[in-house]
């Protein structure tokens, strides 16, 4: 290789020393300049560099303890436990009310408030099954077998009413097919503990060691024993069922459609002005026989400006019992039940017995609850959201739904519907003519339904608005004493009826609002996003005695420490690759100019490399060149 000296490259005049001085002192300063300037985003060589920023300048309390300490190893020890563990209390505090706020807790509002009240909905019913033209003779065929069945368990010897037992050849035939049904299920005295049947003509075994029951079977002779230990409930349960089966095959329900509005309410006010037609609607009830509703939202809905008995509905109804079932009634008086509109009537649940010969007087007090519906509570808004289909043509109540679950539950399983309950689409009720172990099917379903495996109760959710009426009772004579003979003898000129056994033979009803005011239980959030971040900040402060400023500069040490780690990563990296041998470059630029010159294969060709070595000028060389200087140079 050869090596020349290039004189051209370097150019050396003479200066001032002062001005070398100068110029050398304004490089140095523009240098520190560029070295105290602050670029855009900064970042720190080391996690050590970071750490002792932060706490040499964060607000947060106590963190520079951990740097300014740092000759004292006990005490940066001592001072890094008791931040860290500072830090471990207020998250934990946290977490508690991280817990809290997702466990969305509500506050319970009470209002009270003043308003003319809508009164409710209220509904009469009988207490007596009636006996309608479509089923008597059937029924009266019943009630024969029902006596014979008395007289051999119990010889007892039920007295009925004289009826025309002729008949013709249809009916005669029904009645064959009665009792055929009736022996299949027939009413036994069992063995208390292993129900076994009681051998006939047995008086001297003791009857208190003995249940009363029926036993239902299905086609593959599979028993299902329902026994009671109250022979009176054992007879009503036994002649009801049979009871449901007739009333099952009356082909058009409207059959059993037969109101007898005069003869039952006697007189009804409603805020001193007489009750019509247009404010009540009739339905039968299997048990409780004719029932009347009164306000039921089909007319213009009463409303009550005033509270007190006489601002409210006052009934006058006759509980004398005609013409009735006394194996399904057993009690005499009237059931009435306080609902809200668009609901169904369910008697068995809420309504409660009037005594014949007692003035019942029931106070009410309006109560209305709203719950908060999402994360909140499981209640529905409507029962949209709920997996049961309503069958009845009202809103969603719990009740509604729970009885419609058990009825479809019913269809699918039997293969037919109960007939207390609302039919469903494409279904009929059972009768044990066409369903012949619906009995056993549905006792079995019933056992099923309370022990909740139907999974009926989990289902029905309460809705999210629900009104109800606290009711309170007063009960007095009525007609008192000395007032009863002319009470009597007016209303029997006014209904043109006979009554045979005056005390127990009318009853009368006051029902009314008890105040003005009625209460409003509504539910809130306890603890919103404003009252997380409120706590969040209690216990921020309280720890460390900062504020949302500390936290954010606690966030740009969170984001500094991750840019550190992939900046150090990066250079980690690329140490890597330079350890590695390297491969040849393609598509350089040296590889470009050797490749022009480079010699077939088969002739290797010598080349030289020429190195120009420039030398940097230093202080001497940057004074002026005479004529002197270059002459020499020249020369040489």
């Amino acid at each position: 290789a050869e090596f020349v000296l290039q004189s051209g490259s370097v150019k050396a005049g003479k200066m001032p020393e002062g001005e070398k001085m100068r110029q050398c002192k304004q490089e140095e300063e523009q240098q520190q300049k560029e070295e105290k300037r602050e670029g855009l985003i900064e970042f720190y060589s080391s996690y050590q560099e970071l750490f002792q920023f932060f706490c040499s300048n964060t607000t947060i309390h106590g963190a520079i303890r951990l740097v300014c300490s740092k000759k004292n190893k006990m005490k940066t020890a001592f001072w890094s436990v008791l931040f860290f563990l500072t830090f471990g209390l207020m998250y934990w505090q946290f977490g508690i009310l991280y817990r809290e706020y997702f466990s969305y807790p509500v506050n319970l509002n009470l209002n009270l408030n003043s308003d003319r009240l809508t009164f409710p909905a209220v509904t009469l019913c009988t207490l007596n099954p009636y006996r309608y033209s479509a089923i008597r003779k059937q029924l009266d065929k019943l009630d024969q077998i029902t006596q014979q069945t008395l007289l051999d368990l119990y010889d007892y010897n039920m007295s009925l009413p004289q009826r025309d037992w002729s008949s013709s050849s249809t009916q005669r035939r029904s009645s064959r097919s009665l009792l055929h049904h009736v022996q299949r299920h027939p009413l036994r005295r069992q063995k208390r503990d292993n129900l076994v049947d009681l051998p006939e003509n047995s008086p001297s075994v003791d009857k208190n060691d003995w249940k009363i029951g029926f036993v239902l079977c299905n086609e593959d002779n599979d028993c299902f024993h329902q026994a009671y230990s109250s022979g009176v409930d054992a007879v009503r349960e036994w002649y009801s069922f049979h009871y449901i089966n007739i009333l099952a095959q009356v082909p058009d329900a409207k059959d059993l459609d037969e109101s007898d509005f005069e003869n039952f309410i006697y007189a009804c006010r409603f805020n001193e002005a007489t009750c019509d037609k247009a404010n009540y609607t009739h339905f039968h009830h299997p048990l409780y026989g004719n029932c009347y509703t009164f306000n039921d939202n089909s007319s213009s809905v009463w409303t009550s400006s005033l509270p007190g008995i006489n601002n409210g509905l006052s009934l006058v109804v006759r509980t004398e019992q005609n013409d009735f079932i006394p194996l399904l009634s057993t009690v005499t008086g009237a059931r009435v039940m306080v609902h809200d509109q668009n609901e169904p009537a369910f008697m068995d649940d809420g309504g409660f017995n009037v005594r014949p010969g007692i003035e019942t007087s029931i106070s009410m007090r309006k109560e209305m609850t709203v719950r908060l519906g999402g994360s909140y509570s499981d209640c529905t808004e409507d029962g949209s959201d709920v997996p049961v289909q309503n069958l009845y043509s009202s809103r969603y109540t719990e009740q509604v739904c729970i009885r419609s679950c058990f009825q479809l539950n019913m269809v699918e399983r039997c293969g037919c519907a109960y007939y207390f309950y609302p039919l469903p689409d494409g279904a009929e009720y059972c009768d044990y003519t066409k369903h012949k172990a619906w009995g056993y099917c549905y006792y079995k379903l019933l056992a099923e339904f309370k022990a909740d495996v139907l999974g009926c109760f989990r289902k029905c959710r309460k809705p999210c608005k629900m009104t109800e009426y606290q009711l309170s009772a007063g009960y007095s004579r009525w007609p008192s004493a000395v007032s009863e003979d002319w009470v009597f003898y007016m209303l029997s000129q006014q209904n043109k009826y006979n009554i045979t056994s005056k005390r127990n033979g009318v009853a009368k009803v006051n029902i009314f609002f008890e105040e003005w005011n009625y209460k409003t239980n509504g539910e809130s959030p306890a603890f919103t996003v404003v009252t997380l971040l409120s706590q969040l900040g209690n216990q921020w402060s309280l720890w460390f005695g900062s504020s949302v400023l500390s936290v954010m500069e606690l966030a740009e040490l969170v984001l500094d420490f991750i840019a550190i780690t992939f900046i150090l990563a990066f250079r980690w990296v690329r140490s890597r690759q330079k350890l590695s041998p390297p491969g040849p470059p393609p598509n350089s630029q040296d590889n470009a100019a050797f490749q022009d010159e480079a010699p077939a294969p088969s002739a290797p060709h010598r080349f030289t490399v020429e190195a120009v070595v420039t030398t940097l000028p230093s202080y001497n060389s940057l004074e002026p060149r005479g004529p002197s200087r270059d002459a020499e140079v020249g020369h040489e």
